[in-house]
């Protein structure tokens, strides 16, 4: 545990942990940039955000820049455990069948966490590589919300679904050509998502 957001930031860095909890308001350096710093480095520890903003425009942002999950404050510690054990038993690194895959302009390669979009290198977290990982092994198949919570995020009967729907419109952001006309994770109106190639 430390104070500071500059101090978490170093040791976060320079040790190695099975999670880090990540408050964004800190004193020093903020957790935005915390996360978005580690992820820049290489630390791909999962990152469970804190956070004390309900506006969703804020969370969109703490997925955006890397984390895993986050949970608003006030939060009850049954939530807070229930998030942590998910994250805890989600594998470190994507061991696919498939090790890479094409589709349009967009190259995946699972094995080294590596997309490229046409020439451009493009970052996505080590979730957002699972959920195309997900995806990309059931191709064509209409995927619900609460399967993804269930078997990607290791969630069971949770109550929200907003967590995928800002993962999925995060992923179009990075993926698609017009993220707002998607050709390839589309939306299914009252069943889920499905991903075409």
């Amino acid at each position: 545990i430390v104070m500071s957001g500059q101090m978490g930031y170093e040791k976060a860095r320079e040790g190695k942990y099975d999670l880090i909890i990540l408050d964004i308001m800190l004193p020093e350096k903020n957790g935005i940039d915390i996360c978005k710093d580690l992820r820049k480095n290489g630390v791909n520890t999962p990152i469970l955000m804190l956070t004390g903003k309900k506006e969703e425009i804020d969370k969109v942002i703490g997925l955006e820049i890397g984390a895993d999950d986050y949970v608003t404050k006030p939060f009850s510690i049954r939530e807070l455990v229930a998030r942590v054990k998910a994250l805890l038993r989600r594998p470190q690194e994507i061991r696919p069948d498939v090790e890479e895959y094409l589709f349009s302009d967009v190259y995946l390669n699972f094995k080294r966490n590596e997309v490229k979009k046409g020439n451009a290198q493009i970052k996505l977290s080590a979730m957002e590589f699972k959920v195309m990982h997900y995806f990309v092994q059931r191709e064509g198949e209409v995927i619900e919300r609460n399967q993804l919570l269930n078997e990607v995020w290791g969630y069971e009967n949770y109550p929200s679904t907003r967590t995928v729907d800002n993962f999925i419109l995060n992923l179009r952001k990075k993926i698609e050509d017009d993220h707002t006309n998607p050709k390839h994770l589309l939306t299914i109106h009252g069943a889920g998502y499905k991903f075409v190639k």
